[in-house]
């Protein structure tokens, strides 16, 4: 059975975000040629994980999902990431180029969420 672009992404996201166990997501759908784009990291999955799995790992991190957006090859991931609840945390969008079933390249957009806004929308809605 041929699992789709975006039934791949729901599971890697369901692994990743809500299931919060970055190693296992990694290990099923993650290239170990992986591309970071991220200043921050180095290529390749251990980088990553080195930073993901103690930030995955923290009581009261959340990672909810809000929506997820597929146009092959890319997948883009849009989330409210908190260290705990009663921090505001950031908007994210985790961009992925996906290559016969697997995460071969990342991107990622951080945005803190500002205490005082001029606009009230959420920025996570």
């Amino acid at each position: 059975m041929t699992t789709s672009l975006r039934e791949m992404i729901e599971d890697f996201a369901d692994l990743f975000y809500r299931q919060r166990q970055p190693r296992l997501a990694f290990e099923k759908y993650v290239s170990p040629n992986y591309i970071q784009h991220n200043p921050n990291l180095l290529d390749g999955p251990e980088s990553a994980l080195e930073m993901l799995e103690p930030m995955f790992a923290r009581e009261g991190a959340q990672f909810e999902v809000k929506r997820i957006i597929v146009e092959a090859p890319f997948a883009v991931i849009h989330l409210h990431g908190r260290a705990d609840a009663a921090t505001l945390g950031g908007a994210v969008a985790d961009i992925y180029r996906v290559e016969n079933g697997k995460i071969v390249e990342h991107w990622d957009v951080l945005q803190a969420i500002p205490a005082d806004r001029r606009n009230p929308r959420d920025m996570v809605a």
